[in-house]
């Protein structure tokens, strides 16, 4: 028996050493007889989709409104005699450096023998709310008022901007811009 045993033993040890080998010389064909799927690259042309995207980009430009500046027209007064105003009908804006502004209804002599110049600024409730005022007392229809704006040497192109704002804001259809007089000019130089 312990013949047999040795014998089974000595099989089993020969199948184990020498069975592994075949068994794997044979997976190894089997892995080899299978068909494998080839992988193919893509080669997609993209010539055409970039010749369209440069025909829809030149589209794009060619038929695109650019965004076009907005100007505003500045009438400046003639040479000559001065045209009529009524004094009711003028409100007189002066522009100083400092971002102060003073203000006047109807004539300069009449204005300053009252003592009726006042100060203001450029907030909602400052110029823009003296034209208010000064429309509706004009009753705001008949598009009678006009209003004389006079920048300083002082003053800042910004100022000349918020003020012509100010007209567009508040509808005022005649506006000028003037030269200030030499009384003018000696006012705004005291700084009241």
């Amino acid at each position: 028996m312990i013949q047999l045993w040795k014998f089974l033993y000595a099989e089993s040890h020969f199948k184990s050493l020498y069975m592994i080998d075949i068994n794997s010389a044979i997976d190894k064909n089997r892995r080899k007889s299978f068909y494998r799927k080839k992988r193919h690259n893509l080669k997609i042309d993209m010539t055409p989709m970039v010749d369209l995207g440069f025909l829809l980009i030149a589209f794009f430009v060619i038929t695109a409104e650019m965004s076009k500046p907005a100007v505003t027209n500045l009438y400046m007064p003639r040479d000559g005699d001065p045209s009529k105003l009524a004094r009711s009908n003028a409100l007189t804006v002066l522009l100083s450096g400092d971002n102060k502004i003073f203000y006047y209804h109807g004539d300069w002599e009449t204005a300053i023998a009252n003592n009726e110049i006042s100060k203001t600024d450029f907030s909602i409730n400052g110029i823009r709310n003296v034209i208010g005022k000064k429309q509706l007392e004009l009753d705001h229809e008949s598009n009678d008022l006009m209003i004389l704006f006079k920048a300083d040497k002082d003053a800042s192109y910004q100022n000349l901007i918020d003020i012509i704002d100010e007209m567009i804001i508040n509808d005022v259809r005649k506006y000028v811009l003037l030269n200030l007089t030499p009384a003018e000019k000696v006012f705004l130089e005291k700084g009241h």
